[in-house]
């Protein structure tokens, strides 16, 4: 894991804020909507943080609960016609139940088995919605409404006013997440990753452990996916296929895995890479391979990682 000083931690933790704070202030439509999708990012990047980070359990089928969060709440609000005040948390719960059945299945499984499976099962969830006429099928289905929060003096349709509202969302999941993992709670989790023998041994009901991380890291990332929804007002099948798991894990990777910090920095950066080099060349998705491959050349956990390394060298001058 790695580790910085918890007074240099909340330092990172308020630079990051601050510096999404003041781009949101000096960017126009297009850069507020944009603060808007890293913010979602970011809570992506930290569900699946937990869950291999700190949980040890590596998934590549991770967007299928940010999918189906977004799925619930169009279900929900346009079908059944619940005001999305009501249908979000809903929707969350909802995933949460798919995700506890799912877990019970698999949770026993490890390395590329598991890796496998969750593959499988996000692939399931991309064919199911993408062959249902009901929700649109491969086109998807628009006109979600939006949570009104004009009581607070926002409209969700401004992309300012909804950047604001994802990154004080994405506040609450870090400091709820970093609660959870100083906790009792958070101890044992990182005593199951590090040795789930050892634990198994010493009395702790490893498998429950596993599938809470499992079951909370899913409904955190429907969370994401609703948010999602709430931004465009649209979902698809797109939400669920395979390599918006493999991208939300490489900004994981890149930002360094059990940190929290550091994947939301990887949202970031991922992000914005995508969306500028996407607009100047074609290429611009081997650019980012290229990018990712010296990052874990360089600094192989990451750039929160090479922060740690920074921080201990310091120390000890």
């Amino acid at each position: 894991m790695n580790r910085i000083p918890s007074a240099q931690r909340r330092i990172v933790a308020v630079a990051l804020l601050a510096a999404a704070l003041a781009a949101w202030w000096f960017s126009g439509y297009a850069g507020q909507d944009r603060i808007g999708e890293i913010a979602i990012a970011a809570i992506f990047a930290m569900s699946l943080d937990l869950l291999v980070g700190y949980g040890g359990m590596v998934s590549l089928g991770h967007a299928l609960f940010f999918g189906l969060g977004a799925y619930a709440l169009a279900g929900l609000t346009l079908f059944l016609k619940w005001p999305p005040a009501a249908a979000l948390p809903m929707a969350i719960l909802l995933t949460g139940v798919v995700a506890l059945v799912i877990g019970r299945l698999i949770i026993h499984l490890a390395g590329v088995f598991f890796i496998m499976v969750t593959l499988a099962f996000g692939q399931m969830g991309w064919a199911w919605f993408a062959r249902d006429k009901v929700f649109g099928g491969i086109g998807g289905l628009s006109g979600i409404p939006q949570l009104d929060l004009s009581i607070l003096g926002a409209d969700l349709a401004d992309p300012a006013d909804f950047a604001l509202a994802a990154l004080a969302v994405a506040t609450l999941v870090y400091l709820a997440l970093a609660r959870l993992i100083a906790s009792p709670f958070g101890a044992v989790v990182l005593a199951v990753h590090r040795n789930e023998n050892r634990a198994r041994a010493l009395g702790c009901p490893v498998q429950r452990y596993k599938l809470a991380v499992f079951t909370v890291a899913a409904m955190l990332a429907a969370l994401a996916g609703t948010l999602q929804a709430q931004r465009t007002g649209f979902v698809s099948p797109d939400l669920l296929v395979w390599t918006s798991s493999g991208e939300v894990l490489i900004m994981v990777i890149i930002g360094g895995l059990g940190s929290l910090l550091g994947p939301i920095a990887g949202a970031a950066l991922w992000t914005l890479l995508h969306h500028y080099l996407s607009a100047v060349t074609p290429y611009w998705m081997a650019i980012m391979g290229a990018f990712f491959i010296a990052v874990v050349l360089v600094a192989g956990e990451g750039l929160y990682g090479a922060l740690a390394r920074l921080t201990r060298s310091r120390r000890h001058v």
